[in-house]
């Protein structure tokens, strides 16, 4: 009896000829999965292209909701960002899709998954350990890891053997979209010196033709979590779509990131992420008017921690699950509304209100209601600067007849 495999299946480039070569030099018998997390090619269409292509079978599976609701959200409520500017749009949907392949694999009765990852990215990385971990008894494929062929020659192969792609050697870029980004790379982008060319970017406008009015949006959030836009509650999927559109017209979410890949090399990527920059900025403005500064303060450190967690395919591992319910915790109070404007490129907070904010207007004001006992301060500074005063007396302070340094002293024979 022969083999199956089940592939996670994009209908792009890399796992169109995938199919065939899984097929002709493997022997498998290959049934595409795709997943649907908020891509916007044509999911009908492409179950049809893998039907083409020379699947047996053409498994579609709606992961939207999934998506959101176990994956999206929790990264937003930590502030997940990778190096500080990348979402994890692509890192965050490997480890559903990777759960997926597992449970179509056993439902087909496969022996084997398979991905379309090459040998120098990070995708390898996730679909791989997550797959060990949830089916260490499933056999792992990546014919592009183990091909080696390059761009060039995979167009070339899907041109000979007629495999309907989206990608041209005019258009050679590699794409991949979800509902919390759009990544690109590959092409005249791998050169660090070129300015990224309009024609790359799908969601966003350019500032120069974004609306010269601002738009103003209203995001509610409950323990952390958006739950309406502007009163009008509507779920994860739905905020996320329409936030998506507003910010994208106004040109907000274009990211050009030089970044370190797991891999060992550092990789040029372009991303749009137009709902997730903005929903991101007014979580976190948010956390500022309902959070602690001790709590602030670690949660920021942890959400770094968190980041290279999730791009690094580290996804289902009881570490995650430690961090997952630290930044559960810290989301009991983050509840409130901010407003944002979206304008040229930009989305920025400009109004704050939460029932469990910290913010006390009659502590903080200047004029009249002021509560503040500021004759408080001269006992505070002068306990606060006790350990100060008493070091810089005994170390620091100059001797009888030396000068007074002002700065670091020089070691022995500089200067």
């Amino acid at each position: 009896m022969t083999e199956k495999v089940v592939l996670a299946y994009s209908g792009g480039l890399d796992t169109s000829v995938a199919i065939r070569w899984l097929k002709e030099e493997r022997g498998y018998d290959v049934i595409a999965l795709t997943i649907d997390v908020g891509q916007e090619r044509d999911i009908p269409q492409v179950q049809k292209r893998a039907e083409a292509t020379g699947a047996i079978k053409a498994v579609v599976r709606d992961g939207r909701d999934l998506f959101v609701r176990y994956f999206v959200f929790p990264a937003l409520a930590a502030g997940a960002l990778y190096q500080g500017q990348y979402p994890l749009a692509t890192a965050l949907a490997r480890p559903l899709i990777a759960k997926l392949m597992v449970d179509v694999a056993r439902e087909e009765g496969a022996t084997a998954v398979a991905h379309g990852s090459t040998g120098k990215g990070n995708d390898q990385v996730r679909f791989d350990v997550s797959t060990q971990a949830l089916a260490p008894d499933l056999k792992i494929v990546a014919p592009l890891r183990e091909w080696g062929l390059t761009r060039e020659e995979e167009i070339a192969y899907a041109q000979r053997y007629n495999i309907p792609v989206p990608v041209t050697k005019e258009s050679p870029y590699s794409i991949d979209e979800n509902l919390w980004g759009r990544s690109i790379e590959c092409g005249v982008l791998e050169d660090p010196w070129q300015e990224p060319p309009e024609e790359i970017f799908a969601w966003t406008r350019p500032v120069a033709k974004a609306p010269d009015k601002p738009r103003y949006v209203e995001i509610a959030f409950e323990r952390g979590i958006p739950v309406a836009l502007d009163g009008q509650e509507m779920d994860g999927v739905a905020l996320i779509e329409r936030l998506h559109e507003w910010a994208g017209e106004h040109g907000v979410g274009r990211i050009d990131h030089l970044e370190d890949r797991l891999v060992g090399i550092k990789s040029r990527e372009i991303y749009e992420a137009p709902a997730a920059v903005t929903l991101l900025r007014a979580h976190e403005a948010l956390e500022q008017m309902t959070l602690s500064k001790a709590q602030r303060s670690l949660k920021a450190r942890l959400a770094s921690e968190y980041a290279d967690l999730i791009y690094n395919g580290l996804w289902f591992t009881a570490h995650h699950q430690d961090l997952a319910s630290y930044f559960q915790s810290t989301q009991r109070h983050v509840t409130g509304t901010i407003r944002m404007r979206l304008h040229k490129g930009q989305a920025t907070t400009v109004g704050r209100r939460s029932p469990k904010s910290l913010y006390d207007f009659a502590l903080a004001t200047y004029d009249a209601g002021d509560q503040y006992d500021q004759s408080a301060a001269v006992g505070f500074i002068k306990i606060w600067g006790l350990p100060v005063q008493v070091q810089a007396r005994a170390q620091l302070l100059a001797e009888p007849g030396e000068p007074l340094r002002i700065a670091t002293p020089q070691r022995e024979g500089e200067g």
